[in-house]
């Protein structure tokens, strides 16, 4: 929803069809372009266009889907202990350097956070989000 590199998108495209998922993108010039050099599917893509994110995360969890957020909080669980999704969910990805923007964190039902040994704070987003996904789907 908050996307700062165009890189990043296509990948994220890419795993978001290897496990039957969709991407949700704000509608800005730059993301269609993104999308379009990254992606390498011989078949139209699931893409959500989103010009309100806030407003769109408030209304998937009104109807009922599971928002989880990949971020570093203290009531975060671990990859680990993420159990495979078993009703839609919807997962927010914020910035590799800022996170999930504050506003949006009041719209999560739990946080999941990606251990790491090493001196970085955060993976890149398009690894963290095929992680996660691959993690949900039950496919590892």
């Amino acid at each position: 929803m908050w996307p700062k590199h165009g890189v990043n998108l296509g990948t994220l495209l890419r795993t978001c069809d290897a496990v039957g998922a969709c991407l949700a993108v704000p509608v800005r010039p730059w993301i269609r372009d993104a999308l379009d050099r990254g992606n390498t599917l011989r078949r139209p893509s699931c893409v959500h266009w989103v010009n309100n994110p806030l407003g769109w995360l408030a209304a998937q969890r009104r109807a009922g889907s599971d928002v989880i957020g990949v971020e570093l909080a203290d009531e975060a669980i671990p990859l680990a202990d993420l159990a495979p999704a078993r009703r839609r969910t919807v997962v927010v990805l914020g910035h590799e350097s800022d996170g999930i923007p504050t506003e949006a964190t009041a719209l999560l039902d739990r946080a999941v956070e990606i251990p790491m040994i090493g001196t970085g704070l955060s993976l890149n987003v398009a690894v963290a989000g095929s992680l996660i996904a691959y993690k949900l789907a039950g496919l590892i």
